[in-house]
């Protein structure tokens, strides 16, 4: 069984910055993919980041993108979202989840394995 386990969520001004991370344990954790999703208070949960394990290759949605960065430590197990130039409207419980094998898209959350218990974030204005 593979666990996840995320931190670094907070309260924090708009334009402020936070970095989370994801930790994975396990017998045997072997990833395809880790990604990022949130939801915030009577939303859907939503994409927001995911990396390939092995190429590096990351994604992100349109409303996170040149603010957020996703990277991977691979001797870690650890999986990191920093998070820059906040907004309010990025509120939410942030999840780290983890993709086995090859998947030909990593925005839907349907396609992922395992899930952290979620980190809040909290932008204030």
């Amino acid at each position: 069984q593979v666990q996840l386990v995320e931190s670094g969520g907070g309260l924090v001004q708009a334009g402020g910055s936070l970095r989370l991370s994801c930790a994975a344990s396990g017998r045997t954790f072997s990833a395809y993919a880790m990604g990022w999703f949130r939801q915030a208070p009577g939303k859907e949960r939503e994409f927001v980041a995911a990396i390939k394990w092995t190429t590096s290759g990351t994604y992100y949605a349109n409303s996170v993108k040149g603010r957020f960065t996703i990277s991977r430590d691979n001797a870690k197990n650890t999986v990191y979202l920093q998070m820059n130039s906040l907004k309010p409207e990025d509120t939410a419980v942030y999840y780290c989840a983890a993709r086995r094998g090859y998947a030909s898209t990593l925005t839907l959350g349907q396609n992922y394995d395992y899930w952290g218990q979620g980190t809040q974030v909290t932008g204030s204005s």
